[in-house]
């Protein structure tokens, strides 16, 4: 019996190489895709059972030639993530279309594309989807205009393919992290703004890769088998509170 494959987008860093190594040590076979051929490269190194394929998730023929080599080289499709995403963080006056575009692009399109053509492999089985959004895409923030759009949009978009994907044995979800720690978040927000995310969060920390790897495994497993069309928020209950938690903390 064919091992069960997961592809995993983004896979070059971050979450993305946390989940895949994640699925390496539950014994599945992982293709990781990325557009970075060496820092993918890099990462595969010494994996065993992982598929490095360099991919743009943004262009429909990459995409295909992709699916194609992960079925060619392991049989089988059981898991879809979709990681691969870039952050761009500006006023609405500041974003012009081409940033628009290019986070919607990669984002949103990639989503959809990277679905679209999985599922017919993945239907012969059945399988699961799991797209990663963001908090941002649950509530709103200043200077997230298409980030957060677009992982809104990844959210919505989650439903419609539990919606429609269900009958053929194919469940879909979402994972929306909250502050992670990770080389992206340290480059992106200076020490104020991590420390102001860290007093608004009831846990009082950020979260790990790890820790959001471990939910998207948990997703694409069997023990998740009647779990579809649902967006989880992964963020220490970020969401969950409103304003006044540091000034609260502070009465105690």
């Amino acid at each position: 019996m064919l091992k069960k494959t997961a592809i995993v987008t983004g896979a070059a860093r971050g979450i993305g190489l946390a989940a895949a190594k994640l699925f390496l040590a539950d014994g599945w076979k992982v293709a990781m895709i990325d557009r970075d051929a060496p820092t993918l490269a890099q990462a595969a190194e010494g994996l065993e059972g992982a598929l490095p394929v360099v991919c743009d998730v943004s262009q429909p023929g990459q995409v295909d030639a992709m699916v194609a080599e992960v079925v060619a080289a392991n049989g089988r499709i059981d898991a879809l993530v979709n990681n691969a995403g870039v952050a761009d963080f500006k006023r609405i006056e500041d974003t012009d279309f081409a940033l628009w575009r290019e986070v919607m692009a990669t984002n949103l399109d990639g989503v959809f594309l990277c679905s679209q053509a999985c599922a017919p492999v993945m239907a012969a089985q059945g399988g699961a989807i799991v797209n990663i959004a963001s908090i941002s895409g649950m509530r709103a923030s200043t200077l997230r205009v298409a980030y957060g759009t677009s992982k809104a949009a990844v959210i919505h978009l989650t439903k419609q393919q539990a919606a429609e994907m269900g009958e053929v044995g194919i469940r879909a979800n979402c994972v929306c992290p909250g502050p992670v720690r990770t080389k992206l978040a340290a480059a992106v927000h200076s020490p104020e703004i991590l420390k102001a995310y860290t007093n608004a969060i009831p846990l009082a920390r950020s979260g790990s890769e790890d820790e959001i790897a471990q939910i998207i495994t948990f997703l694409c497993s069997d023990k998740a088998s009647y779990l579809t069309g649902q967006a989880i928020a992964v963020d220490g209950g970020f969401d969950a509170t409103g304003v006044g938690l540091p000034a609260l903390r502070g009465e105690t």
